[in-house]
């Protein structure tokens, strides 16, 4: 797996590896880039790209996970989105889904609104963070071999939260549709078949 010039790991590269071999597994990107990762690696009804509700994208994901019990649901978002919604990861901790895995693309710094650095670049530690909340599957992923280790157990099931320091180096656009209805809607007919069209 390729490094960027920070010796870091690359964020499509990295998204890519977690939704190979996805199965029925559902994913919501987070507001940005992390939205762009996710349609890089294959646009389909099973992804919910989030254009806007920036810090929602964990507690979404919680919400998708308990109405879908019997599915993989992972959140891919970023440090800055995450540490705007930290609150969600105790109500996350409390639910305990075992069918939630939250992959955090730590680049430290907000992406969507020119770089700035956000606090994990000034030591704030979301691995710790969310252990404390009480998640205790709670990673920090630096190495490929940590990233494939991280894919198998998304796979493997349980409740998983995960930060990976990836390269600070942007990524072209890969835009998904804009329409949030549609985003919804297709998700929901891939969820619930032609039933969806009836409630």
């Amino acid at each position: 797996m390729q490094t960027g010039p920070t010796g870091k790991l690359m964020r499509r590269e990295v998204v890519k590896t977690l939704l190979a071999d996805r199965g029925g597994m559902l994913a919501i990107g987070g507001l940005g880039a992390p939205a762009w990762d996710i349609t890089a690696a294959g646009d389909t009804p099973l992804n919910l790209p989030l254009w806007g509700g920036m810090g929602a994208a964990a507690v979404m994901g919680l919400g998708l996970a308990q109405a879908q019990p019997e599915r993989r649901v992972l959140v891919v978002t970023g440090d800055g989105e995450m540490l705007m919604g930290i609150g969600s990861l105790a109500t996350i901790a409390v639910k305990r889904p075992g069918n939630l895995a939250i992959v955090v693309l730590d680049n430290e710094h907000y992406g969507e609104t020119g770089m700035q650095e956000t606090a994990t670049r000034h030591g704030v530690d979301l691995v710790g963070m969310a252990r404390a909340a009480g998640i205790a599957d709670s990673r920090l992923v630096r190495t490929a071999e940590e990233l494939l280790a991280l894919h198998q157990a998304i796979r493997a099931g349980g409740l998983i939260f995960a930060v990976i320091k990836i390269d600070e180096a942007p990524q072209p656009l890969v835009l998904p549709p804009r329409e949030a209805s549609i985003l919804q809607a297709r998700m929901r007919e891939a969820i619930m078949g032609p039933e969806a069209h009836l409630q």
